[in-house]
């Protein structure tokens, strides 16, 4: 019994030395360490870790910055497309309206012209007189073209800078952009209705000579509405 107490006890002194050693090595490490170098690490890796956060946070504001500029690129460019876009149009428009091409209303005149055979069939041929002609109507056309008018049709034939107004044959017959037109004749024009009225009643104007060589000529003023050239608008030798 008592050389098992022994040797207890002394595995309990070897383990205290023991114990005692390794508590006296860490106070021996603690006493030894700098603990400002510490702090001084801790400081330097937080002032480290801040400098990569502003770096990254700037990194981030420069990109938004530029994705925010290119969005605007885009917006102002789709925009400026859009304008353009309706730009063009309204211009292909209005070509297609100075061309004849559309469908055109406004205020001008409409001219009524009546051939004298055709209003009395009793009338005898010494009494007749010369039907209308194409120049006759060409000339009216003439009159209108210098008071501004800025659309005109021959019973409801476009007028446009390729219309042929021509007679054809021995009876004179009156074609315009190749379709046979009759009496009465009624020449519609839009511009301004004064001026245009004006400048074929004036002294020495056509209707005047007209109505001289006994053709009935009525002018009316008001809202005039003109078709567009029903005809292809093409050039044969223009390259």
């Amino acid at each position: 019994m008592k050389k098992g107490k022994i040797t207890v006890c002394i595995t309990i002194a070897i383990a205290c030395f023991v114990l005692a050693i390794v508590m006296s090595m860490q106070f021996k490490v603690v006493k030894e360490t700098d603990i400002t170098s510490i702090e001084t690490m801790r400081e330097e890796e937080l002032r480290t870790e801040l400098a990569n956060w502003k770096k990254m946070y700037k990194e981030a504001q420069e990109q938004y910055d530029e994705k925010s500029t290119k969005l605007a690129e885009y917006k102002e460019k789709e925009q400026s497309e859009e304008e353009s876009s309706k730009l063009v149009e309204k211009e292909l428009e209005q070509i297609n309206m100075y061309l004849g091409k559309t469908d055109v209303e406004g205020q001008g005149i409409t001219i009524k012209i009546q051939d004298v055979n055709n209003q009395d069939e009793n009338t005898s041929e010494e009494d007749a007189t010369k039907p209308i002609s194409a120049e006759d109507l060409l000339v009216v056309v003439d009159y209108l073209k210098l008071a501004g008018a800025e659309a005109i049709s021959i019973n409801g034939e476009r007028i446009i800078n390729m219309t042929d107004i021509v007679d054809v044959g021995s009876n004179s017959l009156i074609f315009v952009n190749q379709q046979r037109i009759l009496a009465p004749y009624i020449i519609k024009a839009i511009g301004d209705p004064t001026k245009l009225e004006s400048t074929l009643l004036g002294n020495g104007g056509y209707v005047e000579e007209l109505r001289n060589y006994g053709f009935t000529v009525d002018i009316d003023k008001g809202k005039v509405s003109i078709p567009k050239y029903s005809k292809e608008i093409g050039h044969k030798y223009i390259q």
